[in-house]
């Protein structure tokens, strides 16, 4: 079985953990449902599998092309989910995310955002490996700090409008949704500051390899990270709280979201020139 297929298997169980997530929803969030974490467990094994399988056939970390960093975007996402909903109070945040993960699975799996590779793997080293892995995983952790603040604004405008959902806790209380916001938001910003040093370190061993100047992707990439530095250090300073924490995020990750790849397309650094033919 090709990894593609086995990726195809983990995009159907996150669409299973879609529909669970739907009734999870109607139904009310009154209890934690280990359910929908076993359906998301089942995606996260086959997509375990695709995404060894693709690093294993090229000998690198798999994020060669647009199937491959989404892929492995999406795979750091889960994990994360996963291992958060360890702890039962957390466990809302799989159901919440698995729409999300269905709908970029879906996306990752055109045919033409993986073309086929050239006869020399182009990505290799240690660091430029840790760079890619470690950048991913911070936006799949603002990602998921983006899905609690949108759950928290819903709750609080449910509140506001005294809806009987919201006495009914459809979603989690407040207090617990601020809470994972913020650790959600701490932790994707250590894992952005270790991904960039590693970035930056690799680019001053390997400064022959690429172009001199300044780059598209690194300037937006330190904007990203000023921006949610200076989110942190605004909550823990007290100016932003609950409502406007959680509009925050979900601005930030949405600028991310709209911008992430049209920096990348734009990027020499992340494109660079195919290397002249030999000379016979």
């Amino acid at each position: 079985m090709s990894d593609r297929l086995f990726f195809l298997l983990a995009v159907l169980a996150y669409g299973l953990s879609t529909v669970h997530a739907v009734l999870l929803w109607r139904k009310g969030f009154r209890r934690d449902d280990f359910v929908n974490y076993l359906l998301l467990l089942l995606g996260f094994t086959a997509h375990t599998v695709a995404v060894f399988q693709r690093g294993y056939l090229y000998n690198q970390c798999p994020v060669y092309n647009i199937y491959e960093a989404t892929t492995f975007f999406t795979w750091f996402s889960v994990l994360a989910i996963l291992v958060i909903g360890l702890w039962p109070r957390f466990r809302f945040l799989g159901a919440f995310a698995a729409p999300l993960l269905f709908a970029v699975g879906v996306f990752a799996l055109m045919p033409w955002l993986d073309p086929p590779h050239g006869p020399k793997p182009e990505y290799s080293g240690g660091l430029r490996s840790l760079h890619a892995a470690v950048t991913l995983l911070a936006y799949g952790a603002f990602g998921l700090s983006c899905a609690a603040a949108l759950m928290l604004v819903t709750q609080e405008s449910n509140l506001k409008r005294h809806r009987l959902n919201a006495l009914l806790s459809l979603l989690p209380p407040i207090a617990r949704l601020e809470i994972a916001v913020r650790q959600l938001l701490f932790t994707g910003l250590v894992l952005l500051t270790v991904g960039l040093g590693s970035g930056l370190l690799y680019l001053a061993q390997n400064r022959a390899s690429y172009p001199v100047g300044p780059d598209v992707k690194v300037i937006w990439s330190v904007l990203v990270w000023g921006g949610y530095l200076f989110l942190q250090f605004a909550h823990w300073r007290g100016w932003v709280r609950g409502r406007r924490l959680a509009l925050a995020v979900i601005a930030a990750f949405g600028f991310v979201l709209l911008t992430f790849w049209g920096t990348n397309l734009l990027s020499p650094l992340h494109n660079p020139p195919p290397p002249p033919p030999a000379q016979s």
